[in-house]
C-alpha cells in the first residue's frame, strides 16, 4: 500500500503540515529554489483532491517546484525517497526498527495529530530505506553500539536523503569545526611554554606585588596564530555539499580568531560578516541574501583573480592556510586558473584543496581546471563526509 494516501481534504493536520515542511526543506537542501509562495501553493495542493493519490500529487509538485532542467532530473528521486521511502537504501540508518514497521502514512499522521510529539518521535525513529526484516529483537529505536554521529561520519553527503539526518549532519559539521579549534588552541598553548626564564619581564611584573616574583615569565618562540581563509564553491555542481560545507565554515569562523570566508560561483562574494552571526540559521539567511546566483555556473579562475587583486593583501599573512572547497569544475581558461593559483601560492603558507569527488569510486583529477591547479596545492584531500573533514585537524595542527 502506498504511504501517500489522503482520503479527504479535511484530513490534513499539524503533523502532515510538518511533514510537508520537511519535504520543502529537503528540496532547499538539494538546491531547489523554493520560497514561501511555493510552500503555500504546495499546502493548497495537499488539501485538494490531487492528494488522494500519491502519483497525482507527485506530478503536481513536480510542476510547482521544478524551474530548471536539473530540478526536473532530480525531483522524482527526492520525492520518492521522502514520501515513498524508495531509493534510499544507501542512505542513513539511524534507528534499530525496520522501515516497514515504523513508516507512517499520511492517513496515520492525520489520525495522530492530537498527539503531535508522539508523531514526531515516530518520524525520527524510522530508518529510511531499510527493508522489512524479522530480527527477533525488541525494537528499541536505537542501534546497539552506534551513535548518530558514528552513523553519519562515513556516509557521503549526497546520499543523505532524510531531512532530519541532513540537519544532524549540518550540526555535527559545525560542532566538528568548534572542537577542532579547541584542540588546536590547546596545542598552541603548550608550544608557548618556553624552557628559559625571561628575567626582564618577570621583574617588571613583580613590581605590582612589591618586588616579589609571584609570576614567572618564560621565554619561548613567538608564533603568530594560524589564519584560515576559506573559499567555498557554491555552484550548481556542488549543490549536494554546499549546505554541510556552509555549516562547517560557519563553525570555523565562529571559533577561529583569525578566519575569513569567501563564496564563489560566477563571481566572488566576501561572506565573513554574514557567517560571523552566532545563530546558524540567521547566518545562512544573511549569506543567501549576499550571494545571489548560488547554484549557477562556476568560474574559479575569475573568482581567484578577484581575490588576488582585491582581498589577498588584506587577509593573507605568512601563516595563512587557504582552504578551497570545490569539485574543480571550471568553465574558464585552465591556464588562467593555474596562473592565479601560482600567485596565491606565493602569498600564503599552505593551500588545501578539499574536493568531495575524491570520495567517489574511480575519480581522477583530469579535468582541465583541476589539473592546472594541482601543482600549486599542498594538500589535496576528500571532503565528502564528516570523517574526511575531521581528518583536516592534524594537518592544521602542524602549521
Amino acid at each position: 500500500m502506498s504511504p501517500l494516501v489522503l482520503e479527504s481534504p479535511a484530513d490534513i493536520g499539524a503533523a502532515l503540515r510538518m511533514r510537508l515542511a520537511g519535504f520543502v526543506r529537503s528540496l532547499r537542501d538539494s538546491g531547489f529554489k523554493v520560497g514561501l509562495a511555493e510552500t503555500k501553493d504546495a499546502l493548497a495542493l495537499l488539501q485538494s483532491p490531487l492528494a488522494r493519490r500519491g502519483h497525482s500529487l507527485k506530478r503536481a509538485y513536480r510542476a510547482l517546484f521544478c524551474g530548471r532542467r536539473s530540478d526536473w532530473q532530480r525531483f522524482d528521486e527526492i520525492f520518492d525517497a521522502f514520501w515513498f521511502e524508495r531509493g534510499v537504501k544507501s542512505g542513513i540508518k539511524i534507528s534499530g526498527t525496520s522501515a516497514k514497521k515504523s513508516m507512517k502514512t499520511i492517513r496515520e499522521l492525520t489520525d495522530a495529530q492530537g498527539s503531535r510529539q508522539d508523531t514526531i518521535a515516530g518520524d525520527v525513529e524510522r530508518q529510511p530505506g531499510e527493508e522489512d526484516e524479522d530480527t527477533g529483537d525488541t525494537p528499541s529505536g536505537r542501534r546497539e553500539g552506534a551513535s548518530i554521529a558514528e552513523n553519519l561520519g562515513q556516509v557521503d553527503f549526497r546520499n543523505i536523503n532524510d531531512p532530519d539526518a541532513m540537519e544532524k549532519a549540518h550540526q555535527l559539521a559545525e560542532r566538528l569545526a568548534k572542537s577542532m579549534r579547541v584542540r588546536l588552541t590547546r596545542r598552541d598553548r603548550q608550544k608557548r611554554k618556553g624552557p628559559r626564564l625571561d628575567l626582564r619581564r618577570t621583574i617588571r611584573h613583580s613590581i605590582a606585588h612589591g618586588g616579589t616574583p609571584i609570576e614567572l615569565i618564560k621565554k619561548g618562540p613567538r608564533q603568530r596564530q594560524l589564519r584560515l581563509v576559506i573559499l567555498l564553491d557554491a555552484s550548481g555542481s556542488m549543490n549536494n555539499y554546499t549546505g554541510v560545507f556552509t555549516r562547517f565554515v560557519h563553525g570555523m569562523l565562529d571559533n577561529f580568531r583569525e578566519a575569513e570566508a569567501f563564496l564563489f560561483h560566477t563571481r566572488l562574494v566576501h561572506v565573513s560578516s554574514a557567517l560571523s552571526e552566532r545563530d546558524a540559521a540567521r547566518a545562512l539567511d544573511r549569506m543567501g541574501l549576499m550571494a545571489q546566483g548560488m547554484g549557477g555556473g562556476t568560474k574559479i579562475s575569475e573568482a581567484l583573480a578577484d581575490f588576488n587583486r582585491w582581498h589577498a593583501a588584506r587577509v593573507i599573512h605568512s601563516r595563512t592556510c587557504v582552504m578551497i572547497l570545490s569539485d574543480g569544475y571550471d568553465t574558464g581558461d585552465p591556464d588562467r586558473l593555474g596562473a592565479e593559483m601560482a600567485a596565491l601560492r606565493r602569498r600564503c603558507k599552505r593551500i588545501a584543496w578539499l574536493n568531495p569527488l575524491i570520495g567517489w569510486d574511480g575519480y581522477e583529477p583530469v579535468a582541465g581546471g583541476m589539473a592546472a591547479a594541482l601543482p600549486h596545492v599542498d594538500l589535496f584531500a576528500p571532503a565528502h563526509n564528516l570523517d574526511s573533514l575531521a581528518a583536516l585537524e592534524p594537518y592544521l595542527a602542524k602549521l
